[in-house]
């Protein structure tokens, strides 16, 4: 089971199913499921295009995953979500899942920042829930987080371990603490960067041009606009808020007008770039 038709659950679902697991998508949001059935089978029909898929092996997958927006619909031995980043929206799915399951269902969560032990609190099997770490976007990126909180089980850190590896992935082990290990270092480069632009010292394009000139991949606002500029602002502030405050992660104004504004990236069609079919970024 995937909680989360957005981006990071389409990409999960995919992986699932890829990996020989039958597979239910399920969102709130009834007028989510049919976006994310076209964008996941348009990543198969993409890949087939590329001859990097087979059309029986699509139709198998497609065959393999369901979508609801009951919730009464998620029963199975293992849940990932990838809802909203917020800590009383993910603890209320896992109480909704974990009242309908058996003792051995592992609730295992894509959260970029929130500590697993906060996750857990007031379940009754704080030992089922387990970080499963994964990054934008989830097909392509190799690295996958695995976090065991204070109570996880062994073996259920053990078991999405395995599952990760099952789906190609390169696996980490990270300590319980807000922002985990990547987002906790890479909180340094979005915000320098927002400090350089809310400074007005340079434009974000040509600070990504800068740092793409020396090897980044991305630049840290083209980066934004792919996770999600409101997304990227919801980490900085549960690694902020979980670390006491310090002022090197402190959100900025920059970002918080983009956020305010609707300006959330490529999923909005705006963000620090314009997504327009006019304006190609």
């Amino acid at each position: 089971m995937v909680a989360g038709a957005g981006t990071m659950g389409q990409g999960i679902a995919q992986l699932c199913v890829e990996a020989g697991l039958p597979t239910l998508v399920y969102d709130v949001s009834s007028a989510m499921l049919p976006k994310a059935k076209t964008a996941i089978e348009a990543a198969w029909d993409a890949r087939i295009a590329k001859g990097k898929l087979n059309e029986f092996d699509a139709e198998r997958f497609k065959s393999m995953l369901q979508y609801s927006d009951r919730s009464e619909d998620l029963r199975g031995d293992l849940l990932i979500e990838a809802v909203i980043e917020s800590a009383s929206v993910k603890r209320a799915l896992f109480g909704t899942v974990e009242a309908q399951n058996g003792p051995e269902t592992v609730l295992a969560s894509n959260s970029s920042s929130i500590p697993m032990e906060q996750l857990a609190e007031g379940l009754a099997r704080p030992e089922r829930v387990v970080g499963l770490h994964f990054f934008n976007p989830a097909p392509v990126m190799k690295l996958v987080e695995v976090i065991r909180g204070p109570l996880t089980l062994p073996d259920v850190a053990e078991r999405v371990d395995a599952l990760a590896r099952t789906m190609g992935k390169i696996v980490v082990h990270a300590q319980d603490s807000p922002g985990f290990i990547v987002n906790r270092v890479a909180r340094p480069y979005y915000a320098e960067s927002l400090r350089l632009v809310g400074d007005g010292g340079v434009t974000p394009q040509d600070l990504d041009r800068l740092m793409e000139s020396v090897g980044f991949r991305m630049g840290p606002f083209r980066l934004m606009d792919l996770i999600g500029v409101d997304t990227n602002l919801s980490v900085t502030t549960s690694v902020y808020e979980g670390l006491g405050r310090p002022p090197r992660f402190e959100p900025h104004p920059v970002q918080q007008n983009k956020v305010a504004q609707g300006h959330n990236g490529r999923k909005s069609g705006r963000g620090f770039y314009d997504y327009t079919p006019t304006n190609p970024a």
